[in-house]
């Protein structure tokens, strides 16, 4: 989804138009640093801490509105380290994540209309990949809403909340669209990605280590719904406070590293320290779907790189993940010891499915626009009140019925033929992100079986990114791009004629 908005707004103007854009800019600076001063100066007397949240505000508002795709690079960079707290926490009402999304849509928007010049055209384009997520955004918001209305049920603002989660994602994919533009950027935000794996990934590494200090740390914020116990339990929850969610997001990264190291054969060492991190950590997770996902991702990558003999360094890597995360694996596969001969979390979430929805799921016509937006239920004997929905599948059914699963299906046809197409050859960035996005569309299909990954937190904020990112380049330039692009491509023209020429002067 493309905004072919006015140049100004993304600093890729005509000449006529730097001016005003310059004297916007430099009016905006002028404001900031005449205020923040003395607003600093006010706030320190009440509160040093508030005076120091303020000056930061205004300083990356600033830091925003001269560089828009600064708004992505903290999108896909703090998402995986904030995400984990729980709402209310820190910020009211949302997490901190969710209040950056906002605050930063809110100055790119406030941009938008300041610079806009009246007249001029606005063109909206929207791909089936665009098209694709608003049908699953309106089947699991706007169609169960209205079924429940009209079934006369109660709407609870957990249904509200619920409502909105695929809107929130793709409000993250609106960000990164519209801010990120060249190859560059997106090199950028890749390596901000990767960036970030590392520090969940080896969090999680050492919590399941129980490294001393790594557990007060993550108890400070990273504790679900103030349930401690859960973070005595080796495994790598990270700063996403979910372990299946650090899973995912870790096996992303793998495909950009990877993809990253074949394209440019640069950084080598950092690259494959980073697969190194990303695959343990998988591991440390402690999840047998994650592992899964692991082997399908590892399958993946080699496909969209067309390089089969990838696989030949898997067994050595999954060796090396094995033993680092020993404590995770161990506690695992204790859980065969029971008198089921199965671990009891399966039992739990096969009773849990049997009781809590499978009975309202399949009651009456419920299964046609699903039950309600909310996919969990309150149950006061769970540690953290609640019983969630582990079954994607059943959580299409359950929070949008028929439409939603249909939804879901366009999305993964259209997403999957593009990103194949767009990840051949590696012919730039985007192609690096497309391979990531490919591998993360076929990993939630499969892990989908398990759990509603498709909403996690973490997990589908780098997805949204991703394809974001993919879609770089896709578009006709704009105006001004094309005279830049006719004018280098004639330049090298005239470059290879010349060289073509021999010593009579007479073009080959």
């Amino acid at each position: 989804m493309t905004v072919a908005a006015p140049s100004a707004v993304f600093g890729t103007g005509q000449a006529t138009e730097r001016p005003r854009r310059l004297r916007l800019d430099l009016a905006a600076l002028v404001v900031a640093g005449v205020c923040l001063p003395v607003l600093t100066g006010a706030l320190v007397a009440v509160s040093a801490t508030l005076a120091l949240a303020v000056a930061a505000v205004i300083a990356l508002s600033v830091l925003v509105w001269r560089k828009p795709v600064v708004a992505a690079y903290l999108i896909i960079a703090l998402t995986p380290l904030v995400a984990g707290i729980d709402r209310g926490r820190l910020v009211p009402v949302l997490r901190p994540n969710e209040a950056l999304a906002v605050f930063l849509a809110g100055i790119l928007a406030l941009r938008f209309f300041v610079q806009y010049r009246p007249g001029t055209p606005l063109r909206l384009r929207i791909g089936r990949i665009e098209a694709s997520l608003v049908a699953i955004a309106i089947s699991s918001s706007i169609l169960p809403l209205a079924w429940m209305f009209l079934q006369a049920k109660e709407i609870s603002a957990d249904d509200i909340s619920y409502a909105l989660v695929l809107w929130k994602f793709l409000g993250v994919y609106g960000i990164v669209r519209a801010t990120v533009h060249t190859q560059r950027q997106v090199w950028c935000c890749l390596w901000a990605s990767i960036g970030s794996a590392f520090i969940l990934g080896g969090l999680g590494i050492l919590q399941t280590l129980d490294v001393p200090g790594i557990r007060p740390l993550l108890m400070t914020y990273w504790t679900p719904f103030g349930f401690e116990e859960q973070l005595e339990i080796p495994r790598g929850s990270s700063t996403l406070s979910l372990p299946a969610a650090t899973a995912d997001v870790l096996i992303f990264n793998l495909a950009i590293a990877v993809a990253m190291l074949w394209k440019g054969r640069r950084q080598i060492a950092i690259l494959v320290t980073a697969c190194l991190v990303c695959v343990i950590g998988t591991f440390a997770a402690g999840e047998f779907s994650s592992v899964l996902g692991l082997i399908v991702a590892v399958v993946c990558i080699a496909l969209a790189l067309r390089r089969l003999d990838l696989l030949s360094y898997a067994p050595v890597g999954l060796s090396i993940a094995v033993i680092a995360a020993w404590p995770a694996v161990t506690h695992r596969l204790e859980g065969f010891q029971s008198a089921s001969g199965l671990p009891n979390s399966w039992i739990v979430r096969w009773y849990n499915l049997e009781t809590y929805f499978w009975p309202d799921l399949f009651q009456g016509s419920n299964i046609l626009f699903g039950v309600r937006p909310s996919a969990r239920v309150e149950v006061l004997t769970q540690g953290t009140g609640y019983v969630w929905i582990e079954s994607g599948y059943t959580w299409l059914l359950w929070g949008g019925g028929i439409p939603l699963f249909a939804a879901f299906c366009w999305f993964v046809r259209v997403s999957l033929k593009e990103l194949w197409a767009r990840c051949q050859n590696l012919v730039d960035w985007s192609a690096v992100a497309a391979v990531a996005a490919f591998t993360a569309v076929v990993v939630i299909v499969v892990l989908m079986n398990f759990d509603p990954h498709l909403t996690y937190r973490g997990t589908a904020d780098l997805l949204f990114a991703l394809l974001a990112l993919a879609a770089v380049g896709k578009d006709p330039p704009d105006t001004a791009e094309r005279q830049v692009l006719q004018k280098t491509v004639g330049e090298r023209q005239r470059g290879a004629m010349m060289r073509s020429e021999d010593t009579t002067g007479v073009p080959r």
